[in-house]
């Protein structure tokens, strides 16, 4: 969407999960059936607003050897969190009507957009700027740009799994979570 090229994910999932709470809280005042159509529509355009992006933040937040594994973990968490919520929504409704559980919904949902808003920095660049502390370990891998070390000739074709030592570094590339960066950096 073009949405993407001019505002970052952040912005637009934010926004989003603002358009779906201001739905939700007019869902709260007890429409009309025909007021709660465009309602619905309106919920419906902030549920993709932070939808649209989220493929990109997972694509964004993984290397290509783990991204199957992001991505069904991201669907499987997804789909648990709607198989639950629907439960409870249905039962809240019925329990003590759709008005109130709307409400309930938008609050929720003000509450955990707030909380994103500040865990997700707004500065959210690509390129991190990270230290590594020397380490030796063995894994599978090929020379790269954290596996630049000399052979002895038995290691075999890679990938290849021996032990070999990682000097401190201090450098820039896109940070993902994985077996070298166990944790997000923090300023270096």
């Amino acid at each position: 969407p073009r949405l993407l090229d001019r505002c970052s994910d952040r912005s637009v999932m934010l926004s989003g999960s603002g358009v779906m709470a201001l739905g939700l809280g007019l869902m709260a005042t007890g429409p009309s059936l025909l007021t709660l159509w465009p309602i619905w529509f309106l919920t419906g355009v902030g549920w993709s607003l932070v939808q649209t992006p989220a493929g990109r933040v997972v694509n964004r937040s993984s290397n290509a050897e783990d991204r199957t594994a992001y991505f069904s973990a991201q669907f499987a968490l997804s789909h648990a969190c709607w198989l639950v919520f629907y439960a409870v929504v249905g039962h809240t409704s019925s329990a003590i009507g759709v008005p109130q559980t709307a409400l309930y919904l938008s609050l929720g949902v003000v509450v955990f957009t707030w909380l994103a808003s500040r865990l997700w920095p707004k500065a959210d660049e690509a390129l991190l700027m990270h230290r590594h502390a020397s380490r030796t370990h063995e894994h599978l891998h090929v020379h790269d740009l954290h596996h630049d070390h000399v052979h002895e000739g038995w290691e075999g074709p890679e990938p290849h799994s021996h032990a070999h030592k990682h000097k401190a570094i201090r450098h820039e590339h896109p940070f993902v979570i994985d077996s070298h960066h166990s944790t997000w950096p923090q300023s270096s």
